[in-house]
């Protein structure tokens, strides 16, 4: 029989049996374990209130689940909880006070029974001790923010903005607290504006440089839609309210921004007052213009305001822009006036729009504009490369213009390189810029240095740029493999958040030293309060864990086109350090993730951070086309996929076997989108080399995918390797590439096991999809479970939906890998039985669950 406990919890087992004719009872069972576990007290109690027959004598409860599948949920659901209720470190404000500086952390947390992500803050002061340590004071308790949208609290900390988006028809509310109490409240109704924007593409609030404003991104409000009486003729003079005895038709269809924008209306700019809570809609910006991420320009003395901000157009289709950094976009500005001032000018101004200042003509990109210290600047970054190209996401840079001390902006400004792309870097040097935003204020006190997190391979890690002398440098500990975040700054110092795959995120505080030359370096060093603390289980299954980057020479250098192609990927591997003390290595996940133009950076998951602790080791790779190792390497996957990526998982796998590190015979697989695209890609491609899958959202076809998705270009894009064949009307031979290049054309091969977890309001990926694959392996007789999330999109990221995938996931590659459910966290004392129980046809039942 298998071993069936296994570290952290010791155990010695001797068994002893009588097989005599008469009967097959258990005649002496002697368990010697470390009870350290309060789980498994409630197991014991399960286990010793089974009667012969193996169902509950106390109560038996019909749950439509078979036995087996009953008891991995029991064992398994409480350590997933655990995980899943870990919070995160969202953002993070220091202001400066009479006491010192004071930090503000924004923090999120699963609420599993309302499906919703609970969000609160917790606050506290910072001390700088005589021995150069710093310590973060942390409130007892954090604020739970119920039913908050977004907070934003304004340059001098001294007011907080918290917004509450409508459900329904209900307004939109805006507060504005001090210190101590609520001090304003505004209700914006539906037929100002709709829901804040608050997050993604269009995300924008900023508080102007005096706190008396507040510029926005909202919906617009509702289009009128045409009326009807009662007897269904049409009435004159529409309004946008339902009148009695009426219904209201459906109107002209406006296209949407795809995925995650379903039902979303048009974003348009909004000022609001924070003394009256007058809101202003801004004029002048066409409807064929989606704005977002706006902020204020400097506000000095003689000159005009202007918000600047970026704008995506889709007057001809409106393609999915979720994770999609190649839609055409460009910064513009435009004046404000303050028509509540009482000026002549203001009174003037009042109903006119004025013109609108496309500052980024040049360059086919620019977005998160942010305005230098001394307001001498407006810098952008732009995916220049990832629109030119056609990849979704690629290789960026960061540009500067100068901005108008008189506030009269030029007809064409001239765009200055700060960061350029890297095609192909040098062992250990920058990369290139990979972001995903700028803090709100990214400058250290020089007004020179900006501050910025960027992937690196794979990590993620801190960097500085000189405004001057355009030098880049890492600021995170160049000798670390964890992924660093910037957080915000201490003047000149720095708040961030630092983890790893086996390690809970966690706050470091950067202190900016200068060395003899005046070279500015940074010293770090924990925080001697955490955050937050964790669970006993937590900190036991973490604590055994160990990871490495690999290096992984590439099968296939003679068919590379650059240098940047044929140098060595990278694979992230996760395993406990006491993985092989039975000579034997533990199941292995191969972790693959999507995109395919994204990448898994060195970081704790929640997720993958149970996977690792219930006794699975993993391999995550990140194959040519991932973001991090420059522009050649990135590029050289388009036109190739299905095929190139699917042998650099494939040599991963190989080298982690070389190496020792994985046993052959108990290797998954789990990925979603394009790592479910290559998911049912291996599994037919190379059908002995897993013995279970799991796929989440896959592209299995992306010839019956292509005229239903969101991105359509990005089928055509990925198959043919440039942009130039997308239509909107695929010809046969389009259709032909795309499903020969899909994982469905494998499909004969497969005999491979695999769970799917598929979203029905899936836009990017759409359902149909994957329940073509999954009836086609019916067809031929392969081992499939479906499981099916009626309101979940995408990521499949909702708090209920992200615990029920994972928890089968889980149970799904047990089952394959004849992984006892449970072994790092179950242990009991059992001493004796009662005399008459059949044990050893207990103990025969019991075992066949475990293997």
């Amino acid at each position: 029989m298998a071993k069936i406990f296994t570290n952290p919890i010791t155990c010695s087992t001797k068994l002893g049996f009588d097989f005599s004719s008469s009967h097959r009872h258990l005649r002496r069972t002697s368990f010697t374990l470390s009870l350290t576990q309060s789980p498994c007290k409630a197991w014991i109690r399960r286990f010793a209130a089974m009667d012969s027959s193996g169902t509950n004598s106390a109560k038996e409860v019909n749950v439509g689940l078979d036995a087996t599948t009953e008891e991995a949920y029991a064992t398994q659901s409480k350590l997933l909880k655990e995980f899943i209720s870990i919070p995160s470190i969202d953002k993070a404000w220091i202001f400066n006070s009479d006491s010192g500086p004071q930090a503000m952390v924004a923090m999120s947390q699963a609420n599993l029974l309302a499906n919703k992500k609970r969000k609160f803050m917790l606050s506290g002061h910072i001390s700088k001790e005589s021995n150069q340590s710093v310590n973060f004071h942390w409130a007892s308790f954090p604020i739970e923010m119920t039913g908050v949208s977004a907070f934003v609290p304004s340059p001098s900390g001294l007011k907080l903005l918290v917004i509450r988006n409508p459900e329904n028809e209900s307004p939109t509310k805006f507060e504005i607290w001090r210190s101590s109490q609520l001090e304003k409240e505004f209700h914006v109704p539906q037929k100002v504006h709709g829901s804040v924007y608050v997050d993604g593409w269009f995300e924008g609030i900023s508080w102007n440089s005096d706190e008396t404003r507040v510029a926005y991104v909202a919906e617009e409000p509702s289009l009128p839609k045409p009326t009807f009486d009662h007897l269904g003729c049409y009435k004159k003079g529409n309004s946008l309210e339902k009148d009695i005895g009426s219904w209201k038709g459906q109107g002209d269809w406006e296209e949407e921004w795809g995925e995650a924008y379903a039902g979303k209306r048009q974003p348009a700019l909004f000022v609001i007052d924070v003394d009256s809570g007058e809101v202003e809609p801004v004029k002048g910006v066409p409807r064929s213009i989606s704005v977002g991420q706006v902020v204020w320009s400097p506000n000095s003395k003689g000159s005009a305001q202007y918000l600047v901000f970026a704008g995506w157009l889709g007057d001809k289709r409106k393609l999915g822009i979720k994770y999609c950094y190649n839609r055409p976009c460009a910064v513009y500005a435009i004046k404000f006036t303050d028509v509540s001032s009482g000026s002549d000018e203001g009174k003037d101004d009042a109903n006119k729009a004025f013109p609108i200042h496309n500052l980024t003509k040049s360059i086919s990109s620019g977005f998160c504009p942010r305005f230098s210290k001394d307001g001498k600047f407006l810098l952008f970054v732009s995916a220049k490369t990832a629109v030119d190209s056609g990849a979704h996401w690629a290789t960026e840079s960061l540009h500067k213009i100068d901005w108008p001390s008189d506030g009269k902006l030029p007809e064409s400004a001239n765009i200055v390189d700060l960061i350029k792309v890297v095609n192909c870097p040098d062992d250990g040097c920058f990369p290139g810029l990979y972001v995903t935003g700028l803090l709100s204020d990214p400058w250290l006190s020089d007004g020179q240095t900006l501050m910025l997190s960027s992937y690196w391979r794979s990590c993620r890690a801190i960097l500085s740029l000189n405004l001057l002398s355009g030098e880049v440098s890492r600021v995170s500990p160049s000798d670390s493999d964890y992924s660093w975040s910037v957080l915000a700054l201490d003047g000149d110092n720095i708040v961030a958040v630092s983890s790893s795959p086996v390690s809970v995120p966690e706050i470091k505080y950067g202190k900016k030293v200068l060395d003899p030359a005046g070279k500015p370096s940074w010293q770090w060093s924990d925080t001697e309060n955490p955050v937050f603390k964790f669970s006993e289980k937590i900190s036991s299954g973490l604590s055994s864990l160990q990871f490495k980057i690999l290096k992984v020479p590439i099968s296939n250098v003679s068919e590379c086109l650059t240098e940047g192609a044929k140098k060595p990927i990278e694979a992230i591997y996760v395993s406990s350090s006491k993985s092989k003390e039975n000579g034997k290595c533990d199941p292995l996940v191969v972790v693959i993730h999507g995109g395919p133009h994204s990448v898994a950076p060195c970081s704790f998951s929640k997720d993958l951070a149970y996977l690792s602790s219930i006794g699975y080791s993993l391999l995550i790779v990140n194959y040519r086309g991932s973001l991090g190792f420059g522009e050649e390497a990135l590029q050289s996957l388009p036109g190739k996929v299905g095929s190139q990526d699917v042998k650099d998982v494939l040599s991963a796998v190989d080298h982690a076997i070389e190496m020792g590190l994985a046993d052959p015979s108990r290797i998954t697989l789990l990925g979603g989108s394009h790592g479910g695209f290559l998911t049912t890609h291996l599994i037919g491609q190379a059908p002995d080399k897993f013995v279970a899958a799991a796929a989440r959202n896959p592209v299995c076809n992306m010839a019956s995918m292509v005229g239903i998705t969101d991105i359509p270009d990005w089928c055509f894009f990925e198959a043919y390797g440039d942009k130039s064949h997308y239509t909107e009307a695929p010809s046969p031979e389009d259709l032909s590439l795309l499903q020969k290049m899909s994982p469905i054309s494998h499909i004969s091969k497969v005999k491979t096991p695999t769970l799917f977890l598929l979203g029905t309001q899936d836009l990017r990926v759409p359902i149909s999809n994957g329940f073509q694959y999954v009836r086609a392996l019916k067809e031929k007789g392969v081992e499939v479970k479906v499981l099916v999330f009626p309101n979940d999109n995408h990521p499949l990221d909702r708090p209920q939906t992200d615990y029920e995938s994972f928890l089968n996931i889980a149970v799904w590659f047990n089952k394959y890998c004849n992984l006892r459910l449970g072994d790092k966290f179950m242990a009991f004392d059992l001493i004796s039985f009662s005399p008459g129980l059949d044990l050893w046809g207990l103990f025969q039942r019991r075992m066949k669950f475990y293997g």
